[in-house]
């Protein structure tokens, strides 16, 4: 199982709606994630907008192209686009860029 996290910036002004957003997650985009192989998934938010992802999968791109081949995703990924910093057109997703870890306790 890979271990993967990344880095995304939510705009400073949109923060609390963001953490909303996020209260009331799609059902069935919820679904979707959990079938398409993205497994203990978690987003945490610092107060200045600094986004940071963890999820595990079997294989990262398989999960991305997977998700990326779903409607709600879609539909998602156009809501959500406008929270974030820095995206230069690309969707939250494909902005995902994974940091390489360093060090893991198992």
């Amino acid at each position: 199982m890979a271990r993967v996290c990344f880095l995304l910036k939510v705009r400073q002004d949109r923060i609390d709606e963001y953490r909303e957003r996020h209260t009331a997650v799609w059902p069935d985009m919820l679904q979707a994630l959990s079938a398409c192989g993205w497994r203990n998934y978690s987003l945490f938010l610092r107060e200045d907008g600094l986004l940071v992802g963890y999820l595990e999968t079997e294989d990262f791109a398989a999960a991305q192209a997977a998700m990326a081949a779903t409607d709600v995703n879609a539909r998602w990924q156009r809501e959500m686009a406008g929270f974030f910093e820095a995206l230069d057109g690309a969707t939250p997703d494909a902005a995902m860029r994974p940091l390489t870890e360093v060090f893991h306790l198992a």
